[in-house]
């Protein structure tokens, strides 16, 4: 029995140490099933504060409120909930407040729902266009420095960032339709 442990499964603890890392004390989120395993780490931690909203965009306002009150936030989605922030995404950037989003993706590799396509290859696009950088991992293995990078992005520089988890990372839903 190997011991090893490997990337392609152990990504959602290596984000989950690294929101420890960073201090991460409020995770907003619209429940999703490609950070499923995440959300119930963050869930059993009594030192985070897990909410989950009703749309994406209160996750905005939860950040830009946790960062006023002395507390590090994370917003977790998914890439059609992206859509759902655009006005909302101007904030962090006008208020120069840290707002770390992780993004699982629809919409791109293997999607079998056309109705995710339109916002999954908008997604990079849309987040830029509001002032915030973006990284992306499509292989578990840069999941760990993508999302220190998104991480120290916005608490070292003050502005919205975002790490896009590929459909090759999660794996493309399928709900039968294979």
């Amino acid at each position: 029995m190997s011991t090893t442990t490997s990337a392609a499964t152990d990504w959602p603890e290596t984000i989950y140490a690294l929101l420890k890392q960073y201090n991460v004390r409020q995770v907003a989120l619209v429940p999703d099933a490609g950070h499923s395993r995440l959300i119930k780490r963050c869930i059993a931690d009594n030192d985070m504060n897990v909410v989950t909203l009703t749309t994406e965009e209160e996750g905005v306002a939860m950040m830009l409120g946790g960062w006023l009150g002395g507390q590090r936030g994370v917003l977790l989605m998914q890439s059609s909930g992206v859509g759902n922030c655009i006005n909302m995404l101007s904030l962090g950037a006008l208020h120069r407040t840290p707002m770390p989003m992780l993004v699982t993706m629809r919409g791109d590799y293997g999607e079998f729902n056309p109705a995710q396509v339109p916002m999954g290859q908008a997604t990079q696009t849309v987040l830029e266009a509001m002032g915030t950088l973006v990284n992306r991992a499509d292989k578990a293995e840069d999941i760990g420095a993508s999302v220190e990078a998104t991480l120290k992005f916005a608490f070292n520089t003050y502005r919205p960032t975002a790490t896009l988890i590929g459909q090759r990372i999660i794996g493309a839903k399928t709900f039968g339709k294979d």
